[in-house]
């Protein structure tokens, strides 16, 4: 059985994450799941959260883990939907882990045997920063983002809620 595999790529507040929740409840004949990887660093992403978790209803079940990305969702059959391995990787470099562990745990995602759609925010298209924390970030994400892309059998890029077929 072959299963599929879907990034949408964009920058913040480009509409990827709405687009992402619409193709997998289109393409699902179960209820899927909705892999959350925020944590609550402040009152704005709390309440960040809370208007994604009322816009979304009842239409998912919801999976709030930060940090472990292949275990999780490995361990699961349904189809998912994975909102946010930008939010992800920057959750594995406050926790401190290394890039090598990061890009272990995103090589694994290559063994999913379940429909999942991947949400990844497009950072790379800006200025190279001053500060080294944010270009190690960069780094990772654009990283992250092209094996993503490889690994998936469909890929759109998304901006001013559009989203355009690359792959």
């Amino acid at each position: 059985m072959s299963f599929k595999k879907v990034l949408f790529i964009g920058g913040i507040k480009s509409g990827k994450s709405r687009l992402a929740e619409e193709y997998i409840l289109k393409h699902s004949n179960v209820k899927p799941i909705y892999f959350a990887t925020n944590e609550f660093f402040d009152d704005e992403m709390h309440h960040k959260v809370q208007l994604h978790q009322k816009q979304r209803g009842d239409k998912f079940i919801t999976i709030e883990e930060p940090l472990l990305l292949s275990k999780k969702l490995l361990s699961t059959k349904q189809p998912v939907l994975v909102e946010c391995i930008s939010t992800w990787i920057n959750n594995m470099i406050y926790h401190k882990y290394s890039q090598e562990e990061i890009y272990a745990q995103v090589k694994e995602l290559k063994d999913l045997k379940q429909d999942v759609v991947f949400v990844i925010s497009e950072v790379g298209q800006s200025v190279v920063s001053e500060h080294k924390l944010v270009r190690e970030f960069v780094n990772i994400n654009g990283k992250v983002a092209q094996f993503l892309a490889l690994l998936c059998d469909e890929v759109y890029s998304v901006q001013a809620g559009i989203a355009l077929k690359l792959k």
